[in-house]
């Protein structure tokens, strides 16, 4: 009983303290509000008073503002009349002088309108006395105004020809002069750096024998031996009375020293029968094949072509073996580069083209007695096969004069390869040939009219002309040798150069009696 009692007792002071608790907490708590409440009254006070004090002075600055900007504008507004009023007073000064200028222009109209009719009365004035001098020119003269006009004409006319034939000589010969004189300093500097000789060559080989039992080993049995090598080579073998020798004849070069090679080894070996001939034939066609390559790539070399397509190498290597009138075609077309190359560096022309141009030159003379068609017409053919450019295909084409030249580089071309084809000992021509080309030449050049007699001299390098005086006057002389000199390039082959001399003599004879 005690202890719940006690308990009781906890309770209820714990109660009463609680009660008090809460008392004290609402008392405090009602004294604090209402300080608060003071306080914020006091701050929103203050607040307000601030926001006055603030509002005025913004309203002060906008005021101040606004005033500025008033008197801104104004400034720029009293300006930009100013301009105006300067640029309307340009435009009335502007329009002061255009009315003065347009007083002045009109004024000068005028004057200018009274001086056309004042021209105009004088030009009908001169008329009249013009007409009145031709009038009594004409009775004084007898002839009408045409025939005074034609005869001035063919006076005039016969002067200017004259006039013209001596102004062409003069200037041609001045052109020549300094052409020929330019010309030949090039050609002979190119001429000189590779100078060289040539041996004539001919289409026939000789082979020699130990002794002339070796001609009936070489025939065989029943002609056996002579059958397979001539089958085998393509050549024709002559065997006559000539001691100690066989000749092969063949137009065909590359052939031809096959057949040499072959039967100059078999000659060594002395074994000769079909089986034989055949290998020693083989292993010749070898030999010379290899021979054509490196002898088209030391040709290459020489030069210093680099870049050449292997089958014009080969075709190369095959001009050593052919002939054109004696001379060996390919130290013809080395040559022919190297003078290209010189005269090229004299041009200032690429050299490169000049020497690929002068070693390709005569490149179908490699294939020209195995297919139709000339040799220019083949190398064309060939260099454009194998891709070379335009300029070195032109120039092989032009070299000749198949094609009219358009460049610089087929006018060298022309000029080395007559300079090595032409120059003595270069090369040989049947003498038959020869007496047909000088009377050929006569024949041409005595087919034009006025002609009395024409003579090839100098080995038909030149030609002189005696013409008939009362049938070709002097004016008419150089467009005659023109003709002629045109006749005899489309109309004759010839190497280098013919000069054409024209001779008109007048004589007067008469006797004393």
């Amino acid at each position: 009983m005690e202890i719940v009692s006690m308990s009781l007792l906890f309770i209820i002071i714990s109660v009463v303290f609680f009660g008090l608790g809460v008392i004290y907490r609402k008392f405090r708590t009602e004294n604090t509000l209402s300080s608060a409440k003071e306080e914020a009254s006091k701050i929103i006070e203050a607040a307000k008073e601030l926001a006055e004090t603030k509002k005025k002075e913004v309203v002060l600055e906008g005021k101040e503002e606004v005033h500025q900007f008033r008197l801104e504008t104004e400034k720029e507004l009293n300006e930009r009349r100013k301009d105006l009023q300067r640029q309307e007073y340009r435009v009335i000064q502007k329009e002061e002088n255009l009315d003065r200028k347009t007083e002045n222009l009109e004024f000068k109209e005028r004057n200018l309108n009274k001086k056309e009719r004042e021209i105009e009365l004088k030009s009908q004035e001169i008329e009249v006395i013009k007409n009145n001098q031709f009038e009594v020119l004409e009775r004084i003269s007898g002839l009408t105004t045409k025939q005074a006009k034609a005869f001035l004409l063919e006076s005039l006319q016969d002067e200017l020809t004259h006039e013209k034939a001596l102004r062409i000589t003069m200037y041609e010969q001045q052109i020549k002069e300094e052409c020929n004189k330019k010309a030949r300093d090039i050609l002979s500097l190119a001429i000189q750096k590779c100078s060289g000789d040539y041996v004539s060559e001919a289409t026939i080989s000789v082979v020699a024998l130990p002794n002339d039992d070796m001609k009936g080993r070489i025939i065989g049995r029943e002609g056996r031996n002579i059958r397979a090598i001539e089958s085998l080579t393509g050549v024709d073998l002559i065997i006559d009375d000539t001691p100690e020798t066989i000749t092969l004849s063949s137009f065909e070069p590359v052939r031809r020293e096959i057949a040499r090679l072959a039967l100059e080894r078999l000659v060594a070996d002395g074994r000769i029968h079909p089986a034989k001939i055949e290998e020693m034939v083989e292993k010749a066609r070898y030999d010379v094949e290899m021979d054509i390559k490196e002898e088209g790539e030391h040709a290459a070399l020489e030069v210093g072509i680099t870049n050449l397509h292997p089958e014009l190498i080969k075709l190369l290597g095959k001009l050593k073996y052919r002939t054109s009138y004696g001379q060996n075609v390919l130290n013809h077309s080395l040559e022919v580069a190297h003078i290209c190359k010189n005269i090229a560096s004299e041009l200032d022309i690429d050299p490169s083209l000049a020497v690929r141009a002068g070693l390709l030159h005569d490149i179908g003379k490699a294939l020209d007695q195995e297919n139709e068609g000339s040799h220019i017409e083949l190398g064309v053919n060939v260099v454009k096969k194998y891709r070379e450019c335009e300029s070195v295909i032109h120039a092989i084409h032009a070299h000749h004069g198949d094609i009219e030249p358009k460049t610089a580089l087929a006018f060298i071309l022309q000029a080395a390869d007559t300079a090595s084809a032409a120059r003595p000992g270069a090369r040989r021509e049947d003498p038959n040939n020869y007496i047909k080309r000088l009377e050929k030449l006569e024949t041409l050049v005595s087919s034009f009219p006025g002609v009395r007699n024409c003579y090839a001299m100098q080995a038909g390098r030149e030609v002189r002309v005696m013409v008939k005086p009362e049938i070709v006057e002097d004016e008419n002389m150089i467009p005659l040798a023109r003709e002629m000199c045109k006749k005899i390039e489309s109309e004759l082959n010839y190497p280098g150069q013919i000069k054409l001399s024209i001779i008109r003599e007048s004589r007067a004879i008469d006797y004393a009696k």
